[in-house]
C-alpha cells in the first residue's frame, strides 16, 4: 500500500510538473523592420497551432537589440541572417554557414534551426527616374557621381558588411547621412537622397518601384534567413520551426511584405494566410487587432514605465536632497552627477542598460528613473538653500530640532518648487518612455516603431496622440495636487509672477 501511494505521488509530481513547464510560454521576437515583423508572426502562430503557448516581444531596435535579448533569455527566438550572424554578431571576415556557425553559437548557448530558404541580402536603390537619366545598372556605377547623396540605415552606416566596407570595396567617392530604414524610400522618392540601402526582399522595392542595383563585385555575403534561437528551446518548439524550412523563396516573401506595406495587411494576416496556403494550418488563427484592446494595453504599460521610474527617482531625489542641501560642496556633486546623466541621449542610456539589466522593461524603468533624478533633486535643492535666512535664524532661536524644522518650516515653504521637479520629470518621462519601445519595453512607444517601420502615419499617431493626452493629463493632475497641498499664499505670488 505505501509503495502505490508512493507511485501515485511521484506521478502525480511529475504531472503537476510537466504542465509547469508546458505553461511557460516561447518568448518569439523581432527586429524593427516589415520582414522582421511578419517572420516572427509566421513562427509565432505556427507555434500555437502545435498547442505551444507564445508571447510576442516585437520590435527590438537593431540587430545587437534583438541578439543580446536572446542571449540574456528575454526572448527564445527570432528571425536573423546568415551574413548578419556571421560578420556583425561573430564579427567573422567572412560569411560562415552550416557546421562552421554551429560551432561559433554554440560557446554562447545559441544555434541556427533549419533556413527558412530565402536569401533576403543587402543592396543599394534608386528611383527608376535617377536610374535611367544616369544610366545606373551597376553599384560600380556609383563611383562617377562624386555628387550623389547616400541616406542609408543607421545600422548599415556602421556594420562590418554595410557601408564601411561597401565604400572601400567599390571605392565610392561620396559620404553618407544616417535615416531611419522606414523612413528613408519616402527620402528618395522625395529627391532627399539619391541612393539609399534595401533589403532585397522588401515590398517598398514594388510599393515605390525602385531599381536595385547589381553589386557586380558579389561584396555583400549570403543573407539567408533562419530562426536563431537558444539551445535550451524547449525540443517541441525546435520540431515546430523545422517545418518552416525551405518553405519560402525571395519571391514569396517580397509578396508577403507588400501585402503588409502596400495592402495594409497585418502581419498576423499576412502570416496566417502564408501558414494557411502551406497546409502547415488548417484555419486561419490570425488574432484580431482591436484598436482599443491594444490602446488599453500600451497604455498601461506606459503608465507601469514612468509610475514606477518616478516613484523611485522621488524617493531618492528628495531624500538626497535633503541629506546634501546643507553642503554647498556634496549639492553640487549629486547636481552635477545628475545633470551629467541627463547629458546623455535617450536611446544610448537604453542601450547602455542593455549589459546592465537586459532588455525588456526594467532597462527601461532604469534609464527613466535616471533621467528623472535631475529636475526631482535640483528643484528641491534649490529651495531648500534659498529659503530666507531670517527664518533660519527664527527657527533655531524657538529651539527646533533639525528634524522640526525641516518639517513645520522647510519642507512647507520648499513644497511648490519640489512639486515642480517632480511634475517635469513626469512630463520628461512619459515621452522619453516611447523610445522604451526599442529595447522591447512596450508601452505607447510600440505602435510609433512600428509605424515608423512602414511609414505608417497612422500607426504612430496611435502611439504620439495618447502620449501627449497622458502627458496633458499629468500636467493638469499636478496642478490639481499643488493647490490641494500647497497653502495658496505661497503660490500666489508665484503665478501672479
Amino acid at each position: 500500500m505505501t509503495a502505490n501511494r508512493w507511485v501515485l505521488l511521484t506521478s502525480c509530481l511529475c504531472f503537476c510538473s510537466g504542465l509547469g513547464a508546458q505553461s511557460e510560454p516561447i518568448v518569439v521576437g523581432s527586429k524593427n523592420f516589415t520582414e522582421s515583423y511578419v517572420l516572427g508572426e509566421v513562427m509565432a502562430l505556427l507555434l500555437e497551432s502545435r498547442g505551444i503557448p507564445v508571447e510576442r516581444r516585437f520590435g527590438f531596435g537593431g540587430t545587437l537589440v534583438a541578439f543580446e535579448a536572446l542571449r540574456a533569455g528575454e526572448i527564445d527566438v527570432y528571425a536573423e541572417y546568415t551574413g548578419t550572424i556571421s560578420q556583425t554578431i561573430l564579427g567573422a571576415a567572412a560569411a560562415l554557414d552550416g557546421s562552421t556557425l554551429s560551432a561559433a553559437l554554440a560557446p554562447l548557448g545559441l544555434e541556427t534551426l533549419p533556413a527558412l530558404g530565402f536569401d533576403n541580402t543587402y543592396a543599394l536603390a534608386v528611383t527608376t527616374p535617377t536610374a535611367q537619366r544616369y544610366g545606373l545598372r551597376t553599384v560600380s556605377d556609383l563611383a562617377a557621381l562624386p555628387d550623389f547623396k547616400f541616406g542609408l540605415s543607421h545600422e548599415f552606416r556602421n556594420r562590418a558588411d554595410g557601408w564601411p566596407g561597401l565604400k572601400q570595396a567599390y571605392g565610392l567617392p561620396q559620404d553618407s547621412s544616417g535615416i531611419e530604414h522606414g523612413l528613408a524610400y519616402q527620402a528618395l522618392l522625395e529627391e532627399e537622397f539619391d541612393v539609399t540601402d534595401a533589403y532585397s526582399t522588401d515590398g517598398d522595392l514594388l510599393r515605390y518601384r525602385l531599381v536595385v542595383l547589381e553589386d557586380d563585385r558579389n561584396y555583400f555575403p549570403s543573407y539567408r534567413a533562419v530562426p536563431l534561437a537558444r539551445l535550451d528551446l524547449d525540443a517541441t518548439a525546435k520540431v515546430a520551426l523545422s517545418e518552416l524550412a525551405d518553405r519560402l523563396d525571395d519571391t514569396s516573401m517580397r509578396a508577403m511584405n507588400a501585402e503588409v506595406v502596400i495592402e495594409n495587411r497585418s502581419f498576423a494576416e499576412v502570416a496566417a494566410a502564408f501558414l494557411l496556403g502551406q497546409g502547415l494550418i488548417t484555419t486561419s488563427q490570425a488574432p484580431a487587432a482591436g484598436l482599443w484592446p491594444s490602446l488599453a494595453r500600451n497604455t498601461l504599460v506606459h503608465l507601469k514605465l514612468t509610475g514606477i521610474a518616478l516613484f523611485a527617482a522621488c524617493v531618492v531625489g528628495l531624500s538626497l536632497a535633503l541629506v546634501v542641501y546643507r553642503s554647498r560642496r556634496w549639492s553640487a556633486a549629486v547636481l552635477y552627477i545628475a545633470g551629467l546623466l541627463q547629458t546623455i541621449p535617450s536611446i544610448a542610456l537604453l542601450a547602455l542598460m542593455i549589459p546592465i539589466a537586459g532588455v525588456g522593461q526594467k532597462p527601461a524603468i532604469i534609464a527613466l528613473f535616471l533621467y528623472s533624478l535631475l529636475p526631482i533633486a535640483r528643484n528641491a535643492i534649490t529651495a531648500l538653500v534659498t529659503i530666507d535666512p531670517l527664518l533660519r535664524r527664527v527657527a533655531t532661536a524657538l529651539g527646533l530640532t533639525h528634524f522640526e524644522q525641516l518639517r513645520h518650516i522647510y519642507v512647507p515653504l520648499a513644497l511648490p518648487h519640489m512639486l515642480s521637479g517632480i511634475r517635469i520629470a513626469a512630463v520628461v518621462s512619459i515621452g522619453t518612455a516611447t523610445l522604451a519601445a526599442f529595447v522591447g519595453a512596450g508601452g505607447l512607444g510600440e505602435p510609433i516603431v512600428t509605424g515608423l517601420a512602414l511609414n505608417n502615419t497612422s500607426l504612430i499617431l496611435q502611439g504620439a496622440i495618447p502620449a501627449a493626452a497622458l502627458a496633458l493629463c499629468t500636467e493638469l493632475m499636478f496642478e490639481a495636487i499643488e493647490r490641494w497641498l500647497v497653502p495658496r499664499h505661497l503660490t500666489s505670488g508665484r503665478l501672479n509672477a
